[in-house]
């Protein structure tokens, strides 16, 4: 029989385990496939964007730093359209399970973005958190930019002044927007992982 050590310490290796598989994928490694339906009800798998800029939004509408970016500045959707109009994809996703704070059926999204004046591609529904964890995503806004190699380049915050009041966005670096100078101009991006600040992600569990 193991000696209440011994199971300790595969306790520990178990823990250490689970901690590994959910760990954020790394930059410069392939970033995590899936597939999730807008809600229009298509289907978007990640992989099928290859050969273009992808990028990766976790969403809460009703989160107060989302609503910073988006109902107080339309910071976020001005970042959206930008991205989009040198040629990439932008996925909002939210991976708050069924209930929670900001899960919008498909009718208030459309009503929310409409309002906001976003510029997403498209809008994902992740109830059951399956994505998210993957991407370990804690906190929104959270976002990943991924190159059209399929590799993840850039991974955090939307900006460097984490707090609820718009006013500070005019001074703040937009992340985002410099990660996308730094490719334009062909070089790797300054700052590739940056804290994200906001809400936490509503996971089920």
């Amino acid at each position: 029989m193991k000696s209440f050590k011994q199971l300790l310490l595969a306790g520990a290796a178990v823990a250490a385990l689970a901690v590994a598989v959910q760990a954020a994928p790394a930059i410069g490694r392939p970033a995590p496939d899936f597939t999730l339906a807008d809600i229009d009800g298509q289907s978007h798998t990640l992989s099928a964007y290859k050969g273009r800029y992808v990028v990766l939004e976790w969403v809460n509408p009703e989160c107060p730093i989302v609503v910073k970016h988006y109902d107080r500045s339309g910071n976020i959707p001005a970042t959206q359209k930008a991205a989009i109009a040198d040629g990439a994809v932008w996925l909002a996703i939210n991976s708050g399970h069924a209930g929670a704070q900001g899960d919008f059926d498909p009718a208030e999204v459309a009503a929310w973005s409409a309002k906001n004046d976003a510029g997403f591609t498209a809008y994902l529904r992740d109830q059951t958190g399956r994505v998210g964890r993957l991407y370990d995503a804690r906190h929104t806004p959270t976002l990943f930019i991924i190159n059209p190699e399929g590799t993840l380049v850039y991974a955090g915050g939307i900006d460097d002044i984490s707090s609820g009041n718009p006013a500070d966005i005019a001074r703040a670096n937009n992340y985002v927007k410099a990660a996308f100078a730094d490719i334009k101009a062909g070089r790797p991006v300054a700052k590739p992982v940056t804290k994200a600040y906001g809400c936490n992600v509503k996971y089920a569990n």
